[in-house]
């Protein structure tokens, strides 16, 4: 099949804000694209493929998800947006990102469709607008495990070589990532309508967030919805960041720029998932203080909220105080709506159905305890999920010291006794915990060896690593997925990729 049989449906609704909010982009020249990377079963969901499974000319979808030809339909722009960037407001914008449309897909949905590393734009400051490899892959391999885990997630589509070699601190093979996502509009999008000081710029975009993300606020009080968009973006960062949390997933770059108006997780530039569970895991080289780090995902989130808050503010009220006051009073729900999908999150975990307040005692001493003996995180819930599906889990790295515990031991009683309170049976208390508990996740050593090997030209194990991410709670998955590195990895550190 060639690229005239992929089935384009684009729109650019987008391109309906004032024209301070994009700038449009121009087809790319790289030499030899070659395509790496084609999620089918994506693209069968996009309406891009036909439903029973078909072949593609890779080359030439090469040259579409290079950005050297654009498809039919297309629209290929730039968005601008600003952010806090480690705490410091910036203009900014998509320095190396074109969204080509919006698919519109077969059940009527309207996907964002973006080329990630196609060249400079308007945005790019000094930069030259592209990608290197490595980083593309470690994306697509990463969003689509968090697609696989239930996480809200931009996802990938393709990854194409380009043919070149672009400088960083050494010469990389380039690349250009296709992301998809409900929309690209960020925390950023609404500083920077804020900042160009039109107040109709800031409600445009509030009225189109609303329309596309939010149509039941704006169905419930069409006359003043700009309170219930804060509050709807609040509730769904809330439960995002909380799932993130019962994972050990630490996004790394929690800037404003990269925190989704629809609820997304977006820009995965170094993040990783955490393996010796202590709270203040940090593995970004630049955030060198760690304000992003595991324990402060939550605060950080709220931080960006404020900034959200404050750009809405003239939307909130005329007078200013009361403005203030109502983006307060919104805020404040922050932290209550994160602890309830946290303890929720974690009460699964451990096989709960109905937490009640004091099984935050219970998670709390597990934790503690884990810490003390640096226990593997989703080793230590596995095993946990193992023995109520009477399995041998001792094979389990990183939880020797943990298990071999007296004290571990006491509370294991305890979680014992809390389980027997339930209605429900050990087969549907295990079953719980298996949902909740995933088996395999993209460890740390074993995403920089796939990546290794795949810069190299050998995409057997990066493909292998992705199919098993694919099936996070298949607890009959090979245990090779679950063995810690041979060595320990003291200041391993992840790298923003641009």
């Amino acid at each position: 099949m060639n690229t005239a049989a992929l089935n384009w449906h684009l729109s650019h609704t987008y391109q309906t804000l004032p024209p301070v909010f994009y700038s449009p982009g121009a087809p790319a020249d790289f030499p030899q694209p070659k395509t790496v990377l084609f999620n089918a079963p994506l693209a069968r969901d996009l309406g891009l493929l036909p439903a029973a499974d078909a072949a593609i000319d890779r080359q030439a979808v090469a040259e579409v998800f290079a950005g050297n030809r654009f498809p039919e339909g297309a629209g290929p722009i730039a968005q601008a947006y600003a952010g806090h960037q480690f705490g410091h407001f910036t203009r900014l914008g998509d320095g190396r990102a074109l969204l080509l449309g919006e698919q519109i897909t077969p059940d009527g949905q309207r996907i964002d469709i973006q080329l990630k590393g196609s060249g400079p734009t308007p945005y790019s400051r000094r930069g030259d607008g592209k990608a290197a490899l490595g980083p593309m892959l470690r994306e697509y391999l990463i969003s689509e495990a968090m697609h696989a885990l239930g996480i809200p997630t931009t996802r990938s589509l393709a990854v194409v070589t380009t043919g070149e070699h672009i400088r960083r601190e050494r010469l990389l093979p380039g690349a250009v990532l296709t992301r998809t996502a409900q929309s690209h509009i960020r925390v950023g999008t609404f500083e920077f309508a804020a900042a160009t000081g039109d107040a109709a710029n800031l409600r445009a975009l509030a009225d189109y967030a609303l329309q596309r993300h939010f149509p039941e606020v704006l169905a419930e009080n069409p006359a003043h919805p700009y309170p219930g968009l804060l509050r709807a973006v609040i509730a769904r960062q809330a439960a995002l960041v909380a799932r993130w949390q019962t994972v050990g997933f630490i996004h790394g770059v929690m800037n404003t720029d990269n925190m989704s108006i629809p609820g997304l997780t977006i820009d995965y530039g170094p993040c990783a998932f955490m393996d010796a569970y202590d709270p203040a895991t940090v593995f970004s080289s630049i955030d060198r203080d760690g304000r992003y780090r595991y324990e402060n995902q939550p605060s950080m989130a709220q931080w960006n909220l404020a900034r959200l808050a404050e750009a809405l503010l003239p939307l909130l009220d005329a007078d200013e105080k009361t403005a203030i006051d109502i983006a307060n009073a919104e805020l404040r729900q922050f932290a209550p709506l994160f602890n309830q999908h946290y303890q929720q999150g974690m009460a699964r975990k451990l096989g709960i159905f109905e937490p009640q307040e004091t099984d935050t005692a219970l998670l709390d001493d597990l934790l503690q305890r884990m810490q003390a003996k640096a226990a593997d995180y989703t080793h230590t819930f596995v095993r946990l999920t193992l023995d109520m599906l009477d399995a041998d889990g001792a094979y389990l790295d990183g939880t020797h010291a943990l298990f071999a515990d007296l004290a571990f031991t006491q509370w294991h009683t305890r979680w014992q006794a809390r389980l027997a309170e339930q209605a429900q049976g050990r087969a549907e208390i295990a079953a719980l915990m298996q949902s909740a508990n995933p088996f395999v996740i993209p460890r740390n050593h074993r995403v920089e060896a796939a990546l290794a090997t795949a810069q190299a030209g050998d995409m057997q194990p990066f493909n292998a690593l992705l199919a098993a991410l694919q099936k996070p709670f298949d607890y009959s998955a090979e245990r090779h997925w679950q063995r810690l590195p041979d060595a320990p990895q003291p200041g391993y550190q992840t790298f923003c990729g641009t």
